[in-house]
């Protein structure tokens, strides 16, 4: 956060103008606060960026609720004047509708407010004669207005769920902007959807992008539209129907051969490079088949090394899993086994930080030699791991139920128990190195 940093009276401060969208809730100009750190107490601003970075969050915060605020109270004088116009007895119309009204109607309305004694009332006045105007908010909103609007459809998911949720969803708005400009979203037209998209399909064709992150942009885009739509009464367009690239495909998976994983992966030493948590992070997959996401994420409630069939419980846990089928047991067995009685407490480093420990072990496994293709990752040992439960003719039924995979099928019975699936998982357990 050096970018907000300057020196005064040899003390580092936190400066930063109010952005043009928060001006007119925001009247300061610029925003000051002193760090109370000295210059000589910190030469090259690391402690004063840190204090600035949380000066700058709070300040972000409070320019948001503000802004909500604002556009709340519009919405709620909205909602009161047509409540106000079915009490009167009519549905509400903006004024500009109502001028291409009869002028009978229109003096009717003037007359219900003059019997009612109401003439005289602003809110009957704007209910009955349409002056409130929709809600409508600017473009660059639209992910604010949506994110307040859905809170309830993200209250489980973890800090690193959500930030992963936000973030996609704000670069979308972003572009959108880019493209269109900052309009009013009840001004976006077709053109502006088409436009968004042909900027896609240059980035598709000439900046190697995939036409699937193309189409999951636009999808977000148009559910964020449709939402905040059904939401404000606004009547918006669909303006993205049928506007998604075509040529969206999904690379077939690559996964690992056992004999390579045997005798390359599981070398002595081969894994040597990395920090503990992240090599026995990987041994967790390759015996367990368990997404990444699901090993960082364990708790030592979930971890149950002292159970009869020693096994992981995969559970909602502070965080939404991916479906409500992979909530489910895996019994430990080989080289998973031996990691996790050395990690019982589970892998706090890399807790809601699977992203992170997946670059870490990607590279890793490029820059030595570990990896067969370019294709080749670690979600691959998911992959390589049905395969293997497959080859010693395991029921479809037992792989869906270990691999955690949503298979829309009505439920019966508890499903296979903690000694059937440990009876397929010892046929494909594979040799842990000597050390690990």
């Amino acid at each position: 956060m050096f970018e907000y940093l300057t020196v005064r009276n040899r003390t580092w401060h936190f400066v930063r103008r109010v952005p043009l969208e928060f001006e007119a809730i925001d009247r300061r100009g610029i925003v000051r606060h002193s760090t109370r750190i000295r210059v000589a107490d910190d030469r090259v601003g690391r402690r004063a960026a840190r204090v600035a970075e949380k000066f700058n969050e709070r300040l972000e915060l409070t320019w948001k609720d503000l802004a909500l605020g604002q556009s709340q109270a519009e919405v709620t004088r909205y909602d009161e004047a047509r409540q106000r116009a079915r009490l009167l007895g009519y549905e509400y119309l903006e004024n500009a509708v109502l001028l291409e009204r009869p002028i009978e109607a229109r003096v009717e309305r003037l007359e219900t407010l003059s019997m009612n004694g109401a003439v005289y009332e602003p809110n009957a006045r704007s209910a009955v004669l349409g002056t409130e105007k929709r809600p409508a908010f600017k473009l660059s909103k639209l992910f604010t207005e949506y994110e307040a609007a859905t809170r309830d459809e993200v209250r489980d998911f973890s800090p690193g769920q959500l930030r992963i949720w936000r973030n996609g969803r704000i670069r979308a708005v972003e572009n959108f902007v880019e493209v269109a400009g900052d309009k009013l979203v009840t001004e976006l037209t077709v053109d502006d959807a088409i436009d968004y998209t042909e900027w896609w399909r240059g980035r598709v064709l000439d900046d190697g992008m995939v036409a699937k992150s193309a189409n999951k942009d636009i999808g977000q885009l148009s559910r964020m539209l449709k939402e905040m739509s059904v939401r404000r009464r606004l009547n918006l367009l669909d303006i993205f129907k049928g506007l998604r690239l075509k040529g969206e495909t999904d690379k077939p998976p690559c996964p690992y051969e056992t004999v390579f994983m045997q005798n390359r992966l599981l070398a002595e030493g081969a894994l040597g490079g990395l920090n503990e948590d992240a090599r026995f992070v990987l041994y967790v997959i390759m015996e367990t088949g368990l997404r990444p996401s699901e090993v960082v994420n364990l708790t030592p409630q979930a971890i149950r090394l002292d159970a009869p069939v020693p096994h992981l419980k995969i559970m909602p846990e502070g965080r939404r899993l991916k479906t409500d089928d992979s909530a489910r047991e895996i019994p430990l067995v080989g080289v998973a086994l031996a990691a996790m009685k050395l990690r019982p407490q589970g892998f706090p480093r890399y807790r809601d930080k699977s992203s992170g420990l997946s670059a870490t072990l990607n590279k890793y496994l490029l820059e030595n030699g570990l990896r067969p293709t370019d294709d080749h990752t670690v979600y691959s040992l998911r992959h390589s791991f049905k395969d293997r439960l497959v080859a010693v003719e395991a029921a479809d039924s037992l792989i869906d139920n270990l691999m955690g995979h949503k298979t829309h099928k009505p439920k019966y019975g508890k499903g296979p128990s903690l000694e059937l699936k440990l009876k397929f998982l010892q046929r494909i357990c594979l040799r842990a190195p000597a050390s690990l």
